[in-house]
Protein backbone atom coordinates (compact mmCIF):
# COMPACT_ATOMS: atom_id res chain seq x y z
CA UNK A 1 0.00 0.00 0.00
CA UNK A 2 1.48 3.32 -1.07
CA UNK A 3 0.06 6.67 0.03
CA UNK A 4 0.88 10.10 -1.36
CA UNK A 5 -0.53 13.54 -0.74
CA UNK A 6 -1.92 15.37 -3.78
CA UNK A 7 -2.85 18.53 -1.89
CA UNK A 8 -3.94 19.59 1.57
CA UNK A 9 -7.32 17.87 1.31
CA UNK A 10 -6.60 15.06 -1.14
CA UNK A 11 -4.53 11.88 -0.99
CA UNK A 12 -3.94 9.01 -3.40
CA UNK A 13 -3.57 5.42 -2.21
CA UNK A 14 -2.22 2.73 -4.50
CA UNK A 15 -3.32 -0.80 -3.59
CA UNK A 16 -1.77 -3.80 -5.32
CA UNK A 17 -3.87 -6.91 -5.87
CA UNK A 18 -1.65 -8.54 -3.21
CA UNK A 19 -2.80 -5.90 -0.71
CA UNK A 20 -6.40 -6.86 -1.46
CA UNK A 21 -5.67 -10.61 -1.47
CA UNK A 22 -4.01 -10.44 1.96
CA UNK A 23 -7.24 -9.03 3.35
CA UNK A 24 -9.51 -11.46 1.52
CA UNK A 25 -10.97 -8.70 -0.67
CA UNK A 26 -11.84 -9.13 -4.35
CA UNK A 27 -11.59 -6.20 -6.75
CA UNK A 28 -15.40 -6.20 -7.10
CA UNK A 29 -15.80 -5.86 -3.31
CA UNK A 30 -14.30 -2.36 -3.32
CA UNK A 31 -17.63 -0.66 -3.94
CA UNK A 32 -19.71 -2.93 -1.69
CA UNK A 33 -20.71 -2.07 1.84
CA UNK A 34 -19.00 -4.96 3.60
CA UNK A 35 -17.02 -5.02 6.89
CA UNK A 36 -13.75 -6.09 5.20
CA UNK A 37 -13.80 -3.00 2.99
CA UNK A 38 -14.56 -0.77 6.00
CA UNK A 39 -11.61 -2.36 7.82
CA UNK A 40 -9.35 -1.74 4.82
CA UNK A 41 -10.53 1.87 4.58
CA UNK A 42 -9.89 2.41 8.31
CA UNK A 43 -6.42 0.93 7.87
CA UNK A 44 -5.75 3.24 4.90
CA UNK A 45 -6.89 6.29 6.87
CA UNK A 46 -4.76 5.29 9.90
CA UNK A 47 -1.73 4.94 7.64
CA UNK A 48 -2.52 8.26 5.92
CA UNK A 49 -2.66 9.92 9.33
CA UNK A 50 0.58 8.37 10.63
CA UNK A 51 2.54 8.94 7.37
CA UNK A 52 1.11 12.24 6.15
CA UNK A 53 -0.83 13.69 9.08
CA UNK A 54 -4.00 13.47 6.94
CA UNK A 55 -6.98 13.70 9.28
CA UNK A 56 -9.92 11.89 7.72
CA UNK A 57 -12.69 13.08 10.00
CA UNK A 58 -15.81 14.54 8.42
CA UNK A 59 -17.27 13.99 4.95
CA UNK A 60 -15.02 12.29 2.43
CA UNK A 61 -15.36 11.75 -1.31
CA UNK A 62 -13.71 8.48 -2.32
CA UNK A 63 -12.93 7.60 -5.94
CA UNK A 64 -11.79 4.08 -6.74
CA UNK A 65 -9.99 3.41 -10.02
CA UNK A 66 -9.36 -0.15 -11.15
CA UNK A 67 -6.15 -0.42 -13.15
CA UNK A 68 -5.84 -3.51 -15.32
CA UNK A 69 -3.31 -6.02 -13.93
CA UNK A 70 -1.81 -3.48 -11.53
CA UNK A 71 -4.23 -2.95 -8.68
CA UNK A 72 -6.47 -0.14 -7.57
CA UNK A 73 -6.05 3.55 -6.93
CA UNK A 74 -8.17 5.17 -4.24
CA UNK A 75 -8.39 8.95 -4.22
CA UNK A 76 -9.74 10.41 -0.99
CA UNK A 77 -10.85 14.05 -0.87
CA UNK A 78 -11.70 15.62 2.44
CA UNK A 79 -14.83 17.77 2.38
CA UNK A 80 -15.24 20.96 4.34
CA UNK A 81 -16.95 20.47 7.66
CA UNK A 82 -19.38 23.37 7.94
CA UNK A 83 -18.11 24.77 11.20
CA UNK A 84 -19.36 21.70 13.01
CA UNK A 85 -17.48 20.33 15.97
CA UNK A 86 -15.90 16.92 15.55
CA UNK A 87 -16.65 15.99 19.18
CA UNK A 88 -19.16 13.38 18.09
CA UNK A 89 -16.39 11.35 16.48
CA UNK A 90 -15.20 9.37 19.45
CA UNK A 91 -16.58 5.87 19.21
CA UNK A 92 -13.92 3.85 17.39
CA UNK A 93 -16.29 0.95 16.81
CA UNK A 94 -18.73 2.83 14.61
CA UNK A 95 -16.60 3.47 11.52
CA UNK A 96 -19.62 4.43 9.47
CA UNK A 97 -20.05 7.50 11.70
CA UNK A 98 -16.48 8.58 11.14
CA UNK A 99 -16.42 8.27 7.38
CA UNK A 100 -19.29 9.71 5.42
CA UNK A 101 -18.20 8.27 2.13
CA UNK A 102 -19.35 9.00 -1.35
CA UNK A 103 -17.77 6.27 -3.44
CA UNK A 104 -17.46 6.22 -7.21
CA UNK A 105 -15.75 3.50 -9.20
CA UNK A 106 -14.16 3.72 -12.59
CA UNK A 107 -12.58 0.97 -14.61
CA UNK A 108 -9.69 2.02 -16.78
CA UNK A 109 -8.90 0.01 -19.89
CA UNK A 110 -5.81 2.08 -20.61
CA UNK A 111 -2.46 0.85 -19.32
CA UNK A 112 -0.55 3.96 -18.26
CA UNK A 113 2.97 4.13 -16.83
CA UNK A 114 5.05 7.13 -15.75
CA UNK A 115 8.81 7.37 -16.31
CA UNK A 116 11.26 9.79 -14.70
CA UNK A 117 13.40 10.37 -17.78
CA UNK A 118 13.52 9.69 -21.50
CA UNK A 119 16.30 7.09 -21.07
CA UNK A 120 13.87 4.83 -19.19
CA UNK A 121 11.29 5.28 -21.96
CA UNK A 122 13.88 4.38 -24.63
CA UNK A 123 15.02 1.32 -22.63
CA UNK A 124 11.52 -0.03 -22.08
CA UNK A 125 10.52 0.59 -25.72
CA UNK A 126 13.60 -1.28 -26.97
CA UNK A 127 12.78 -4.21 -24.68
CA UNK A 128 9.12 -4.27 -25.75
CA UNK A 129 10.15 -4.10 -29.40
CA UNK A 130 12.91 -6.74 -29.27
CA UNK A 131 10.62 -9.14 -27.40
CA UNK A 132 7.97 -8.46 -30.08
CA UNK A 133 5.43 -7.65 -27.39
CA UNK A 134 3.92 -4.40 -28.67
CA UNK A 135 4.69 -1.62 -31.13
CA UNK A 136 1.80 0.67 -30.41
CA UNK A 137 1.27 3.24 -27.66
CA UNK A 138 1.19 7.00 -27.13
CA UNK A 139 3.86 9.05 -25.39
CA UNK A 140 3.02 12.16 -23.36
CA UNK A 141 4.98 14.63 -21.24
CA UNK A 142 3.18 15.66 -18.06
CA UNK A 143 4.35 17.18 -14.76
CA UNK A 144 8.01 16.63 -15.51
CA UNK A 145 7.52 12.95 -16.36
CA UNK A 146 7.01 10.89 -19.50
CA UNK A 147 3.79 8.90 -19.74
CA UNK A 148 3.42 5.85 -21.94
CA UNK A 149 -0.18 4.81 -22.65
CA UNK A 150 -1.38 1.55 -24.24
CA UNK A 151 -4.79 0.14 -25.07
CA UNK A 152 -4.55 -3.57 -24.33
CA UNK A 153 -7.50 -4.50 -26.55
CA UNK A 154 -7.02 -7.88 -28.21
CA UNK A 155 -3.74 -8.69 -26.44
CA UNK A 156 -3.70 -12.22 -25.04
CA UNK A 157 -3.10 -12.54 -21.29
CA UNK A 158 0.47 -13.98 -21.19
CA UNK A 159 1.73 -11.25 -23.53
CA UNK A 160 -0.22 -8.64 -21.58
CA UNK A 161 1.44 -9.69 -18.31
CA UNK A 162 4.86 -9.63 -19.99
CA UNK A 163 4.20 -6.03 -21.14
CA UNK A 164 3.11 -4.98 -17.63
CA UNK A 165 6.18 -6.64 -16.07
CA UNK A 166 8.54 -4.71 -18.37
CA UNK A 167 6.73 -1.39 -17.85
CA UNK A 168 6.83 -1.89 -14.07
CA UNK A 169 10.57 -2.57 -14.22
CA UNK A 170 11.32 0.88 -15.66
CA UNK A 171 8.38 3.01 -14.57
CA UNK A 172 5.42 3.08 -12.22
CA UNK A 173 1.69 2.72 -12.71
CA UNK A 174 -0.23 5.96 -12.49
CA UNK A 175 -3.88 6.84 -11.94
CA UNK A 176 -3.85 9.89 -14.22
CA UNK A 177 -6.46 9.57 -16.94
CA UNK A 178 -5.74 10.03 -20.64
CA UNK A 179 -8.34 12.84 -20.61
CA UNK A 180 -6.10 14.77 -18.19
CA UNK A 181 -3.05 14.02 -20.35
CA UNK A 182 -4.83 15.17 -23.51
CA UNK A 183 -5.85 18.42 -21.83
CA UNK A 184 -2.87 19.31 -19.64
CA UNK A 185 -0.04 17.19 -20.98
CA UNK A 186 1.89 17.38 -24.21
CA UNK A 187 1.58 14.66 -26.82
CA UNK A 188 5.08 13.69 -27.94
CA UNK A 189 4.28 10.60 -30.03
CA UNK A 190 0.55 10.29 -30.91
CA UNK A 191 0.68 6.66 -32.18
CA UNK A 192 3.00 3.66 -32.57
CA UNK A 193 5.20 5.13 -29.81
CA UNK A 194 7.29 1.98 -29.27
CA UNK A 195 8.30 1.59 -32.93
CA UNK A 196 8.81 5.37 -33.34
CA UNK A 197 11.16 5.59 -30.38
CA UNK A 198 13.12 2.50 -31.48
CA UNK A 199 13.47 3.99 -34.97
CA UNK A 200 14.84 7.32 -33.72
CA UNK A 201 17.04 6.17 -30.82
Amino acid sequence: MKIERLNQDKIRIFLTFDDLLERGIQKEDMWREIPKVHELFSEMMDQAYSELGFDASGPLAVEVFALPAQGMVVIVTRGKVNGKSDDHIQDDESDEDVYEMEVTLEQSDIVLYAFRDIEDVISVCKQLHSAELIEDGRLYAYNGKYMLAFEPVGIELPRYHAIIALLAEYGEATSITTAVLEEYGKVIVPAKAVIEICTHF
